[in-house]
């Protein structure tokens, strides 16, 4: 594919359903969002990522995992990064409609960096 093109490097949050799903494609792809998920949000740095894990997927399901993946800046950059609260809580918006065109722009895998449990 493009792995020769500049990327930017994205940190998710993610439980273990949604990592599962990762993992049965093969660690290239996220899943579709549920219907009361309009929006993607990969986040700019880990700690940020580790925050929401421990704070949402550890507290929801007991368990969960900061993920990193690579994407072509090209792509990224019809993304503006937003501020939600402190200047390390910065994400990318991507409605749930565009998931696949970002998902079709993954440079390699989706790696899971860290896990947290209760």
């Amino acid at each position: 594919m493009a792995d020769n093109k500049e990327t930017v490097t994205l940190f998710r949050p993610a439980g273990p359903d949604e990592l599962k799903l990762v993992e049965e494609s093969g660690h290239k792809r996220w899943p579709p969002r549920l219907p009361e998920q309009p929006i993607f949000y990969p986040v700019t740095n880990e700690q940020y990522a580790t925050e929401l894990t421990r704070s949402w997927n550890v507290k929801a399901s007991g368990v969960g995992y900061v993920t990193r993946f690579e994407v072509q800046k090209e792509f990224m950059d019809q993304y503006e990064v937003k501020q939600a609260g402190a200047s390390r809580h910065t994400e990318w918006w991507i409605p749930a409609e565009e998931l696949e065109a970002l998902n079709d722009h993954i440079v390699g895998l989706i790696e899971v960096i860290a896990e947290y449990r209760d």
